[in-house]
């Protein structure tokens, strides 16, 4: 369906887009995740249409759309900021791109009311948009970009406007709103939670090049780098040398689960990695303690190496001081070339 091949957008000295390529298939959803200034907003905006290539092509179906407007595109588009029509209600928004495509007042109220069924707002026709929550305005735009039976659906930074409670609960009906609807999706985010919560696969961009696309369970057990593996949170990462088939960190000798050639190297624990056991080979003191309502997050110092993160249910939780022995998972003991300085 949607491949874009070497992709390079140049903004005088900058290079915003460097030789990237995607490829979508039906009914998939890929997160394209980054910090800031990766490129991932002007991979969207290029697939729109709204960003000019300097080199590269976008293709649908094998078909390059370089001559093809923006709203010949039949892509939907949603912003962080909705963009919505506060002095209409929301029956009203979502018709709006209905108007230029069917003067059939009859079709258009019916597909009003199936997309506002499927977002989860049926019975909202008549109500004010400025009166709605963001949780809902933000359905509404959803609804709208829905509505004109777009062939590709793309956000961009879709719930960064809104509060913990509604992303939380609009991260788990977007998708299954696009399962429902059978579209495939671009979704821009720069929050991995986010990506890994709504995507089929996960697309990891740096300084406009795509540095790894997966599953998410992939990406999260094997990041490609020592960099991805900070982006999504890991760390610390520390000095390491492989050694008679070891690991050797200032956390002590450590076993992988990986093959691993001798020589220095760069070591970084998943989140889930270290644990606490009582028989384990880590000798440790709880420093912080971090209670997240579901589970805590303790942070636990031993000898010369950085703080390990240990996740464990509340009720098992020790206390800030007290000493406990950890082990770390062969399978989360990540190791990379070491990095130069």
């Amino acid at each position: 369906m949607l491949q874009v091949e070497g992709a390079r957008v140049q903004f005088g000295d900058y290079r915003a887009l460097d030789g990237v390529d995607l490829a979508l298939v039906a009914g998939e959803t890929i997160a394209v995740l980054g910090p800031s200034g990766s490129g991932k907003t002007t991979l969207l905006r290029v697939v729109a249409g709204l960003q000019h290539l300097d080199a590269g092509r976008v293709c649908w179906g094998g078909d390059d759309l370089a001559r093809a407007a923006p709203h010949e595109r039949h892509f939907g588009l949603m912003f962080q900021e909705y963009a919505l029509f506060l002095h209409r209600d929301v029956a009203g928004n979502v018709e709006f791109g209905l108007r230029m495509m069917t003067s059939d007042r009859a079709a258009r109220a019916r597909r009003v009311d199936e997309v506002l069924d499927l977002v989860g707002l049926d019975g909202f026709q008549s109500r004010r948009v400025a009166s709605l929550s963001g949780g809902e305005q933000q359905r509404v735009a959803l609804a709208r970009a829905l509505a004109v039976s777009p062939r590709l659906l793309m956000f961009d930074e879709p719930l960064g406007a809104l509060d913990r409670v509604w992303r939380h609960r609009l991260l788990t009906e977007i998708r299954s709103i696009l399962d429902r609807a059978a579209l495939p999706a671009l979704y821009v985010t720069h929050d991995h939670d986010e990506a890994f919560a709504v995507a089929d696969r996960v697309a990891i961009m740096r300084a406009g090049r795509g540095v790894q696309l997966g599953e998410p369970v992939d990406v999260w057990r094997a990041p490609v780098d020592a960099w991805t593996a900070t982006f999504l949170g890991f760390g610390p990462v520390v000095a390491a040398e492989v050694r008679d088939g070891r690991v050797h960190t200032p956390w002590g000798s450590l076993r992988s689960s990986s093959p691993l050639e001798p020589g220095a190297v760069d070591a970084i624990v998943r989140p889930d990695g270290a644990r606490i056991d009582h028989s384990g080979a880590i000798d440790a003191t709880i420093v912080r303690s971090t209670f997240t309502g579901t589970r805590v997050e303790l942070a636990a110092v031993s000898g010369s190496g950085p703080a390990l993160t240990v996740v464990v249910v509340p009720r098992d939780a020790p206390a800030v001081g007290d000493r406990v022995r950890l082990s770390i998972d062969p399978d989360a003991l990540l190791v990379y070339p070491r990095r130069a300085d």
